[in-house]
């Protein structure tokens, strides 16, 4: 089976993460600087089989933009120029990085490692790709 690819875009950086090929565990796979994105996907789509892309999109409480959601939407438009036979769905991304942030005191992580943002990214991206996974099984 083919893998779900999970990416919490930031304007610095962007965490991915990436199911088994069973699709039942997602697992952080990196996090890179965002100008990086595309070509980092190209090479990952030529070693891998992604039948789909799972994006964060943020949003504020009451449903409004961030100012983050527009730079979202614009790396939506350009992964479905570049990568037009892999669908793209956008998911609720409330929350994701103080989720992570707890997820990683939660694990016991040691608050010097809990400070690197790249690995908050990753996690992010990570429980991002989880949730989306239990909500097609529910």
């Amino acid at each position: 089976m083919p893998r779900i690819l999970s990416i919490d875009y930031g304007l610095k950086r962007t965490g991915i993460a990436v199911t088994d090929p069973l699709q039942i565990i997602a697992t952080g796979l990196t996090t890179i600087e965002t100008p990086k994105l595309i070509s980092f996907l190209r090479n990952y789509v030529q070693q891998e089989d992604v039948e789909l892309f799972i994006v964060g999109e943020p949003r504020n409480l009451d449903d409004s933009d961030t100012h983050a959601t527009q730079p979202v939407r614009k790396i939506c438009e350009k992964l479905r120029k570049e990568f037009p036979n892999i669908p793209l769905k956008t998911v609720d991304e409330r929350y994701s990085s103080k989720a992570a942030s707890k997820a990683m005191i939660e694990m016991g992580m040691k608050k010097k490692d809990r400070r690197k943002k790249a690995l908050i990214d990753e996690i992010a991206a990570t429980m991002l790709l989880q949730e989306y996974l239990q909500g097609t099984r529910e």
